[in-house]
């Protein structure tokens, strides 16, 4: 017995690695975002405020404020379509901290972290997925703005504020997945997610100009982030022109992603 074991090789304990490298990271973050596009796919239930928003936004603020605002809604929808895609897809941003906690409760996050993967991957994937959902919002908005009667004369604006957009609202989504991963119920963070957008959105100059408002509100809409982003858009899609609020915009958004992409990653690590 001792001659016999002593021939036996000694097993050798796979060596994991300690760091994920930039391939893996980005190759592991595309596999969740095809998981999350096939939930998408499997619950179509999730594009109904997707598919309505546009419709309900655009249709109520133009006819019930357009007259009284700018005279006439045909001069009102210069300035009210890029505000209603805005308000659009930072309000459906919010879905993207209620489907983590969901994903969180059901314990799937559990599985994902006992895997040998990049910890930001489960995190990132659903967010990139959620790109899809702006595009469809921003796509429609504009679709229903036209058949109305916008006519924007930015030319190849319109796209890059459309992507803009995009990229700014993909930043945004990591403040709700920091509230999905440290919320203890889903409702908590859509009523918080929701108490905090409503008077961004209608705090700034989404609706109204700045200078109709009251000397001591003035301010706050013009500081405003989302005034910015709006003022941005409003200059790309109508006149093609890429201003200094877009730059601001874009830096916002880096920071933002800075900021919360990590304390998000800690967050959930400590929480699964």
């Amino acid at each position: 017995m001792t001659a016999l074991a002593q021939e036996q090789p000694a097993l050798v304990p796979p060596v994991l690695k300690k760091h994920i490298g930039l391939y893996d990271t980005i190759s592991q973050t595309v596999t969740m975002a095809y998981r999350a596009l096939l939930r998408l796919r499997r619950t179509p239930e999730q594009w109904v405020d997707v598919l309505m928003m546009p419709f309900i936004f655009t249709f109520m603020f133009a006819f019930l404020f357009g007259g009284a605002i700018a005279g006439s809604v045909a001069d009102y929808l210069p300035s009210l379509i890029p505000a209603i895609i805005v308000q659009s897809v930072v309000q459906a941003s919010i879905l993207t901290g209620t489907q983590l906690r969901e994903d969180m409760d059901t314990g799937v996050f559990d599985r994902f972290r006992s895997l040998p993967i990049a910890r930001v991957a489960p995190l990132a994937g659903p967010l990139v997925t959620d790109t899809i959902r702006y595009a469809v919002i921003t796509s429609l908005t504009m679709l229903v703005g036209l058949l109305i009667g916008w006519r924007p004369g930015g030319g190849w604006g319109i796209l890059a504020g459309a992507l803009l957009v995009i990229v700014v609202t993909w930043a945004v989504s990591w403040i709700w997945a920091l509230l999905g991963v440290t919320a203890r119920t889903t409702g908590t963070v859509q009523g918080i997610a929701t108490l905090i957008m409503m008077p961004m959105t209608f705090f700034s100059n989404a609706f109204v100009p700045t200078s109709t408002l009251p000397a001591w509100l003035r301010p706050i809409a013009e500081w405003n982030p989302l005034s910015h982003l709006i003022t941005a858009l409003r200059a790309l899609t109508n006149d093609g022109v890429w201003g200094t609020d877009a730059w601001w915009t874009l830096l916002g958004a880096a920071i933002i992603v800075a900021i919360f992409a990590p304390l998000t990653t800690r967050a959930y690590m400590r929480r699964t």
